[in-house]
C-alpha cells in the first residue's frame, strides 16, 4: 500500500510540476514587453516615422475653420453666428475687419481667445476670420 501511495504522489508531483511550468510560460508570455523605449541619440534599430510633418507655412482660413472654428460656427453654439448666415454676420461685418480679428484673437463674449486654439498664430486666426466673413456676405 505504501508503494502505491508513493507512486501516486510521484505521479501527482510530476503532473503538478508540468502544469506549473506551463502556467509560468503563459504568465511570461502575457507580461513580456510589447515594445522598447529609444531615447534620442541611442541606436535602437529602425527609426520611427514622424507622427506629424512640419508645417510648410500658415494654414488657410478654411483649414483653420475646419480644425478650430467649425464646432461653434456650424451649430451656433453659445450664440456664435453660423457660417454662411448673412443676416447674423451683417452687424458683425459692419464693425470692421479690425474689430472682428481683435475679437477672434482676444476672445469676445462666450468665444475664448483664438477660439480655444492657443497654439494658432494670429495670422491663422485672421485667415479664419476672413474666410468666415467671405462665407457670411
Amino acid at each position: 500500500m505504501k508503494r502505491v501511495l508513493v507512486a501516486v504522489l510521484v505521479v501527482l508531483g510530476l503532473t503538478a510540476g508540468a502544469v506549473m511550468a506551463s502556467v509560468e510560460d503563459e504568465i511570461r508570455a502575457r507580461i513580456e514587453p510589447v515594445g522598447e523605449v529609444c531615447l534620442e541619440g541611442e541606436q535602437c534599430g529602425a527609426a520611427a516615422a514622424p507622427t506629424q510633418s512640419a508645417s510648410s507655412g500658415p494654414r488657410s482660413g478654411s483649414e483653420v475653420y475646419d480644425a478650430v472654428c467649425m464646432a461653434c460656427h456650424t451649430t451656433g453654439a453659445a450664440g456664435a453666428p453660423v457660417i454662411g448666415n448673412a443676416e447674423a454676420w451683417a452687424p458683425r461685418i459692419d464693425q470692421g475687419m479690425e474689430t472682428l480679428i481683435s475679437h477672434a484673437i482676444n476672445g469676445f463674449n462666450a468665444m475664448p481667445a483664438k477660439g480655444g486654439c492657443a497654439s494658432c498664430p494670429d495670422e491663422e486666426i485672421q485667415a479664419a476670420v476672413e474666410y468666415l466673413v467671405e462665407q457670411g456676405q
